[in-house]
């Protein structure tokens, strides 16, 4: 099997590149680990920012169909204190602000639209073993226990930062989990129904060791999910009794904010906790590279505590399909043109490593409880401080320009894919974008009036 581009992973960012890869013309193959629907790590938060990128690739209409409400405020929580602040809109329009967006909802959307637009997709089934270089990758692929080789002029790494990549001959060798330590951030996450919480809110926590997010969104499930030191989960156990990890969490969460406290006096569980990590902040995108081109959390991962990762997920695919399209002739051949790659890392750095600083400062503010203890105080006289940290963190802001009407023309229906000939369901698949929002009636977010710094009732 020969295609142009292999793209590693069938999340955001992969699924995002495959879509406009595909659609320009492109053979692509994506390769995902995991069968869909699948439940993830993530605080399920999609910033304001993503909606033209969405509706370009042919997905918004459904996505808004199944979200939660338009989150307009923010609340840092810390023990028995909380304070209030506005979150930043985007513009004037009905999409002015962010949506809860499970990943068991986008994740699916957006991979079915890559296939329709001519993706083919292997799943499940693991890149083994990459081998070659730029311009004649030729990479192992194992599904149902057997192997087959795809030969690839591109290969997108799209699979995390939590999976080790694929081995790989022609640099960096395959990156091996580290030896545990006790500051390693451990990822938790669960669901609840009839929660006391408000909608609109998101909900930061401040915790001793750790940080974490709660929100309102569809159907009245609300996620919680939290960030919190190994060391601090040994203790936890260790006064537990031996409890599980995750038990162990929930009460470190509980004990430590009287808002979850009191939004989950009378909750139902509704998904089981689950866990991930350590997490790996920082840039893991080299300028001198391997040949891979990477995306999402393969090129660099941001402490969640701002909730920009399905952000830079989708925007980071964004701008190397950019990069891939405008440079077709140049990477789409025999001998690549390095410079290519370089001018990715350095967009993608321009973009991006702004926004892993902020989120890395006030993710240690967090989990420190002296710094917490003594910004409380200035952030309830200034409560939009926190909402200028918001903006500078990306909430507000798209990293990548999406044009009105999408570049990419439309791939005609795949004809081996009966699914591939049947109406898209959302009815917005490339149409071009409304540039004349009507604004809707003022909130309190955009008038600036005050905001209840109260715990939910």
């Amino acid at each position: 099997m020969k295609v142009d581009a292999l793209v590693i992973g069938g999340g955001p960012a992969g699924a995002t590149c495959a879509l406009r890869l595909a659609r320009a013309g492109w053979s692509v193959a994506v390769v995902e680990r995991q069968a869909f629907p699948r439940r993830k790590v993530c605080g399920e938060c999609l910033a304001a920012s993503n909606w033209p990128l969405l509706d370009a690739l042919g997905v918004g209409a459904q996505l808004r169909e199944q979200a939660g409400p338009a989150l307009h405020e923010v609340v840092l929580a810390w023990e028995e204190d909380a304070v209030a602040a506005p979150l930043p809109a985007r513009g004037s329009g009905p999409d002015r602000f962010g949506r809860v967006i499970a990943r068991e909802v986008l994740d699916p959307l957006l991979l079915a639209a890559a296939v329709r637009a001519g993706a083919q997709v292997l799943q499940p089934a693991t890149v083994r073993a990459v081998r070659g270089a730029p311009g004649a990758f030729t990479c192992e692929v194992t599904q149902g226990g057997e192997s087959r080789h795809i030969d690839a002029r591109v290969v997108v790494a799209a699979h995390g930062s939590w999976q080790p990549g694929p081995t790989h001959d022609a640099g960096r060798a395959r990156r091996e989990r580290p030896p545990p330590r006790a500051r390693d951030l451990l990822a938790f996450k669960a669901t609840f129904r009839a929660t006391a919480l408000t909608p609109g809110r998101l909900w930061v926590l401040a915790l001793d060791g750790g940080y974490g997010g709660m929100v309102l969104g569809a159907d009245g499930i609300t996620t919680i999910a939290c960030c919190v030191r190994r060391d601090r989960v040994l203790a936890a156990r260790r006064f537990a009794d031996g409890l599980p990890a995750a038990e162990a969490v929930r009460g470190v969460v509980l004990d430590r904010c009287a808002s979850v406290r009191d939004a989950l006096a009378d909750a139902q569980l509704c998904s089981g906790w689950i866990s991930a990590g350590p997490l790996r902040p920082g840039v893991h995108l080299p300028y001198h590279g391997d040949g891979l081109w990477r995306v999402g959390n393969a090129a660099g991962e941001a402490h969640p505590i701002l909730g920009e990762g399905m952000s830079m997920a989708l925007q980071s695919a964004w701008l190397l399909a950019d990069h891939l399209l405008d440079n077709a002739s140049l990477v789409l051949c025999d001998a690549p043109d390095p410079a290519v790659s370089r001018a990715y890392a350095g967009a993608w750095r321009q973009r991006f490593a702004p926004r892993i600083g902020i989120a890395a400062t006030l993710a240690h503010m967090a989990m420190r409880p002296a710094l917490c203890e003594a910004a409380l105080p200035l952030l309830r006289l200034w409560p939009r401080t926190i909402t200028t940290l918001a903006r500078a963190g990306g909430k507000a802001h798209c990293a990548v320009t999406v044009p009105d009407a999408c570049r990419e023309p439309s791939m005609p229906p795949r004809t081996d894919d009966p699914a591939a000939t049947a109406p898209a369901r959302d009815g917005a698949r490339n149409r071009p974008l409304d540039a004349s929002l009507v604004r809707a009636e003022p909130t309190p977010a955009d008038t600036g009036a005050p905001l209840a710094a109260s715990r939910p009732p």
